[in-house]
Parts: C-alpha cells; structure tokens; sequence
C-alpha cells in the first residue's frame, strides 16, 4: 500500500514540477527575463517562493538554450532568533554559491515604525536598496525576486483600495535609477503549486517574524477576499491576471496614457458610406 501512494505521489510531484517549469519558461520567454551571459542575482529569503525560484531555475539553467550564472544571496535583516546557519547550510551541501549580506535594517525598522503599526513597507525598502547595491558589486545583471502569480494579482488590489493606482508588480522591472533589473520567473504560476511543490521538497523554510503574523494587515484582508471569491468562483483569479496582461487604455481615464483631448471624429464620404 505504501508503495502505491509513494508512486502517486511521485505522479504527482513530476506533474507539478513541469507545470512550474512550464509557467516559468513561459515567463522568461514573454518577457525576456534571461539572455546568453547575464548573471542573475537570486535573491533567497528562505520563504517558500524563492526557495521553489531557485530550484526550478537551476533546473531550466541545465536545459536552457543560453547560458546564465545564478548566484544566491540572502539578507540576513539581523532579526533576533534568525536561524544564521539553515540557508549557508542549506546550500552549502547543494554546492550552490552564496553570499550572507548582514545589513540590520531590523533596527532601523524598530526605531522608524511605531509599534503596532506595519513595518512591511519600510522593511521592503531597505531590503531593496540593500539587494539593489549588492547587485552593482557582485556584476549581477538580473535580480530575480520570488513573487508569484498572486502576489501580482493581491498588490493590484492593494493599490487600487488604498492608494487610488492601477498598478501591480511588472514581471520585469527597471529600477528607478535605471541601474538594476529585477524580474519575476514565477509571475505566472499560482501560490498552491509553489506550496505544494514546497511541501514536496521539504525545504528548512525560515518564517518571516520581523513584524510578527500582522494577521490584519490590509494585504492579507486582500488574500482572504480574493481567496473567497476564487472559492465561490473558481477560475476567477485567473481572469483578473490575464486583465493585468490585456490593457486598454483608451478604455480607462488616464489622459497621460491616452490623448483624449485631441480625439476627433472622421468624416466619410459618399463612396465611403456605400462601401459600408
């Protein structure tokens, strides 16, 4: 019996392992995240995301049709309990390099954000900034970042209620000082695959507890509303991601975006009417 579940198992696993690879191939393609030469930068928090980007990249790296350098690198944020040796470990007996960058933005967190407020923007800004300069050191070309599919589709929401843009997380991005690009092999798969294959795996995941679960914050209100209505409306997610994809703006009211001052009527002449 055992046997039996432990083939479906493996079935099951080889499937969700392709269709990651699939969803990432497909990515890298449509948007020309990788080229023969570059060097990416995978940024490895220790969270289920980049754990699942960094296997299914390296994975790609042997059967791609250019060749590309990946090089890990974790920032160690100086959190107190922080596990230091489960990701050098980790890689270590895998034989990946790596680099530890130790930056204590943690501090600066504590000493900025009043308690009881979110710390996440401001933790994701000097993460950033850390990540972006470290990248200009080491000659990285690419920053690969491990968001998915959802959390694509969670900060188109998170923008729209509460800071009035419709914007998301581009799966390819110039930074603002036109000196790094960041992209996102998983912007096409689903965050329960990335679990699951997670699962599979069994990677010494390393929760995020700078700011403790923040059970109320205003991304995870988005999840638990997106969640239901993908429950009571499977598929709908995929809908919405594909909207991201399919934009018209002379549909939307962006004047910086569509010239409709200067929209003008055509006049048809009487040959033009008969060919109607």
């Amino acid at each position: 019996m055992s046997v039996q579940v432990s083939k479906k198992r493996r079935v099951e696993f080889n499937k969700l392992q392709k269709r990651l690879r699939r969803y990432v191939g497909q990515a890298i393609a449509d948007y020309s995240m990788i080229e023969s030469g570059d060097k990416v930068m995978v940024c490895l928090s220790g969270g289920k995301d980049s754990y699942t980007m960094l296997e299914i990249l390296q994975s790609l790296q042997h059967s791609a049709p250019v060749d590309f350098e990946l090089i890990v690198v974790n920032l160690d944020q100086k959190q107190p309990g922080f596990p230091e040796q489960v990701l050098p470990d980790y890689l270590t007996e895998r034989g990946i390099p790596f680099y530890i960058l130790e930056k204590d933005t943690y501090s600066i967190v504590k000493a900025i954000v009043p308690e009881g407020k979110t710390t996440c923007g401001l933790c994701s800004r000097l993460r950033r900034g850390s990540l972006y300069g470290f990248a200009k050191e080491i000659g990285a070309t690419k920053i690969a970042l491990g968001h998915h599919r959802d959390d694509i589709i969670e900060t188109l929401f998170l923008n729209m209620f509460y800071g009035g843009k419709l914007k998301a997380m581009p799966p390819k991005l110039l930074s603002d000082d036109k000196q790094n690009i960041v992209i996102r092999p998983l912007a096409y798969c689903k965050e329960s695959d990335i679990q699951a294959f997670a699962n599979y795996m069994e990677f010494p995941i390393i929760p995020c507890n700078l700011c403790g679960s923040q059970e109320n914050l205003q991304r995870q209100a988005i999840k638990q509303m997106l969640q239901s209505w993908e429950q009571e409306y499977p598929g709908r997610l995929d809908v919405i991601f594909s909207s991201i994809k399919n934009v018209s703006p002379s549909q939307l009211a962006d004047v910086s975006l569509f010239d409709f001052a200067n929209l003008k009527t055509e006049s048809i002449t009487l040959v033009d009417a008969v060919n109607l």
